[in-house]
Parts: C-alpha cells; structure tokens; sequence
C-alpha cells in the first residue's frame, strides 16, 4: 500500500494531521471509512494509523482513562505515531458526571454532592481534585514511555475568562504535566473570546503562553460567538496546534444541541486552503505542528483531514 499523504506530509515537513477521534459512532458505518467486516476497536486504530500520523482521544474528556488503554493503544499504532489526548473535564473546569469517576473516587465525594448527578470542580474538595490529576497523569504513562504522546489538551470553558487566578491556573496546569510526563506539550485552547477579543489582549495571552513554553491551539470555528476565538496562527511553543471545529453558525450558539449538530460541517477545499499559508509559517516556527479536524460527523473529518493533507503536500513540493 502506497504510504498516505499524510504521512508522507509528516515525514517531510514535521506536520501531522488527523482527525479529532477514530471511534465517532457516525464514523463506523461499515464502508463509510473503515473496511465491511472490520469490527473492533483495534482493527480500526491499526487502520486508521496507516492513513494518518496523529489522532487525538476525545473520551479521556468524559471519564477518567486507564493504563491498560494505553498500552493497547501503543501496541496498535506505528512506532512514529502519536496519540494527542483530551484533558478530563474537571482538570479544565468544566463539570462531569459522578460515573466518570472510579468507584473508590466517588466514595470520596459527599453523598449531597454525588446526588447532583453532574458537579464541577469548586463542588469537590482538594483531595478529590488531586486524585483525578494523579490518575489522569499516571494512566498516560505507557504513551509518554514510547514516545507516542504527543500532547496534552487544555480546552478551557466559555466560563473562564481572562484573570489573574485563570491565568495561575492555566501555568498550574503546565507545571503539572511536565512534572508528571516529562517532555509533553500541556496544549492551551480557550473559548472565553476575551483571552484574543483585540491585539492587545492577543499580545498578552500569546505572551503568557510563550513565557511558559505552553503551546496556544489555534482554532477554525464559527465567528460572531461569545466562544468564538479568531483564526490567528500562533506559535508559542516547539509543538504548534492548530484544531478545525467547522463553521456552522446555525447551531453553534445555542444550548443543548448535540455534538453532532454542533460540529458537523463539511468543509470545502476553498475553505481548507485559506490555512495554507497559515500552517506553512507555523511550520516554519515550530519543530512540528498537529492540525486535528474536529467536524466530527460521519467522514467529514477524515475527508477534511486527507485534503488537507494533500494540499499541504502540494503546496511543499512548488
């Protein structure tokens, strides 16, 4: 089988792009992607690795992720492949479930508290919030040990504005996944529009970031919403990130919606050629970069993210 463009992308210019998850529900319809009769779960991330260099793990947002994961995941992959990973959602101030959590963790939580059926963090005591950093941290292990973990992402809420104590937090952050995984990328993505609303403000957070060795996740996203951030192409660290969550408007904006309503945007080959440019100079600024296609409905994602591949190719060998 003739080696991909994405991997031939990657191995001549460091660029990696993927797609926000391999097991999307939508995705799995046999013949959409995935082969008739490929039916497990590591049939198709062996799949899935011959086409793309990089994938980022979505569920690892929705519940705590164990270590034997991720050693199957190291055993099913190429040794240059790389998983980039979604930080559990109270690691990032957003709330979760109590079935998130391991049974020996929600014993630890008040029984008033459990009965919410979701909390957030300010609902839980420090104890429990350390356990889930230790677990979250120590269950990635195995991919930082064969150098399969590309980055960690820090996608933080519409909720957390820019302040001092946020900006704290978000070096805390930082200093927690290097101290844990040596060597991982503790990738930064907001969704509060002030961190980027004008170029001072722009200056300050790209500079907070750069300080700290954080890489900033540049975003493709609706504009027009308290959550949108801009298209500005960032490098900020050795690891750039660049993160497509498609364009649609009619849906973006609005509560209780699903994923797939909010994120199922077919992009078109115009729309993906005006990063061109902007991955190229990331490129040029940064040891690697990953672009991840988070449009995450049926085969728009892998669709996008072989186009974008290839355009990206073609623009390498003018």
């Amino acid at each position: 089988m003739p080696e991909s463009p994405a991997w031939q992308l990657f191995r001549s210019e460091g660029i990696r792009i993927g797609t926000a998850s391999w097991t999307d529900k939508t995705l799995l319809e046999p013949g959409l992607f995935y082969p008739e009769g490929m039916k497990t779960p590591a049939e198709r991330l062996v799949f899935y690795a011959e086409h793309f260099p990089i994938v980022e793990v979505d569920s690892t947002y929705y519940g705590l992720p164990s270590e034997r994961n991720a050693e199957l995941w190291v055993e099913r992959t190429p040794d240059d492949f790389v998983f980039n990973v979604k930080a559990f959602a109270l690691l990032t101030q957003h709330p979760t479930k109590a079935s998130a959590l391991p049974k020996d963790v929600r014993e630890l939580i008040p029984e008033d508290v459990r009965e919410k059926g979701r909390f957030y963090p300010r609902d839980l005591s420090a104890e429990v919030l350390e356990e889930c950093w230790t677990r979250f941290l120590s269950s990635l292990r195995p991919l930082r040990g064969a150098s399969k973990l590309g980055a960690l992402l820090f996608q933080f809420p519409e909720w957390f504005p820019p302040s001092r104590a946020n900006r704290d937090y978000v070096v805390q952050c930082g200093d927690r996944v290097a101290a844990a995984l040596p060597g991982v990328a503790c990738a930064v993505e907001f969704r509060s529009e002030g961190w980027m609303r004008d170029e001072q403000r722009q200056q300050r957070t790209l500079e907070m970031l750069e300080e700290h060795g954080l890489p900033y996740v540049c975003v493709d996203m609706p504009q027009g919403f308290r959550t949108s951030i801009p298209p500005v192409a960032a490098a900020t660290a050795p690891l750039a990130v660049v993160r497509f969550h498609g364009r649609r408007t009619d849906t973006w904006g609005k509560r209780n919606v699903s994923v797939l309503e909010k994120f199922g945007y077919d992009y078109s080959k115009d729309e993906l050629s005006e990063w061109q440019p902007r991955i190229a100079e990331l490129a040029t600024a940064a040891r690697e970069v990953h672009v991840l296609m988070n449009n995450c409905y049926r085969d728009y994602a892998v669709r996008s993210a072989h186009t974008m591949s290839q355009l990206s190719l073609d623009l390498a060998r003018r």
